[in-house]
């Protein structure tokens, strides 16, 4: 890889609390040639004192930090810094942190035994506006959009629970409810058995709360 010019090389920091990691990330950006080492922290804690006063272009953040997590690093050094790019470098490949990370603002997510080989494109890449992900992840991505949406609880109900749910919520009795629909108190009854259990509520006021909030 060609070092890109000085002026151009993209600023980088590092936080990691296992110190060997830190260490071997530093020595790799340092020696790469094809960006500028700024600073590496131990913790979250120390990240949010320093990166906002040397601003690095890039930040590589574990996800695992003591106390205040990577995720909430990112979150909060973003709110403020919306110019830097943070490129989340963790063990854990599983989407509740994949979407977690994202949402709070990193713009790539690599797996720790990944090659050394593919960090250095993967900072240069996020630097330039992109979005480098491990194969692994990206595929969950995709895989994660792919998904139909969830259906609510309310979709669940019969045109005829939606019909006496709307009446429930409205203060009708259940003999009023028989009365205008033409059936009788049990079916009455049995339909808002059906809609307890589908709504995962166990009274009148709960179901009510729940369609007003639909």
């Amino acid at each position: 890889m060609t070092p890109p010019a000085e002026a151009k090389r993209p600023s980088v920091s590092i936080v990691e609390d296992n110190a060997e990691i830190r260490e071997n990330l530093t020595l790799l950006l340092r020696e790469s040639g094809a960006v500028r080492f700024l600073s590496s922290y131990a913790s979250a804690e120390q990240a949010l004192d320093g990166i906002p006063r040397e601003q690095p272009d890039v930040v590589l953040m574990d996800i695992n930090l003591p106390k205040i997590s990577g995720i909430d690093c990112v979150r909060r050094l973003k709110d403020s810094h919306p110019e830097i790019h943070f490129l989340m470098l963790t063990v854990y490949d599983d989407s509740e942190n994949i979407f977690q990370s994202l949402v709070a603002g990193a713009s790539g997510y690599l797996i720790k035994r990944a090659a050394p080989d593919q960090l250095l494109p993967a900072i240069l890449e996020v630097h330039r506006g992109g979005a480098p992900m491990s194969s692994a992840i990206a595929r969950k991505v995709v895989q994660h959009f792919r998904k139909p949406p969830p259906v609510s609880d309310l979709e669940k109900l019969t045109a005829r629970e939606e019909e006496v749910l709307q009446m429930l919520a409205q203060g009708s009795l259940y003999k009023e409810i028989a009365d205008r629909l033409a059936i009788t108190i049990d079916t009455v009854s049995k339909h808002i058995q059906g809609i307890y259990k589908k709504l995962h509520v166990r009274t009148r006021t709960e179901a009510t709360l729940k369609y007003l909030r639909r």
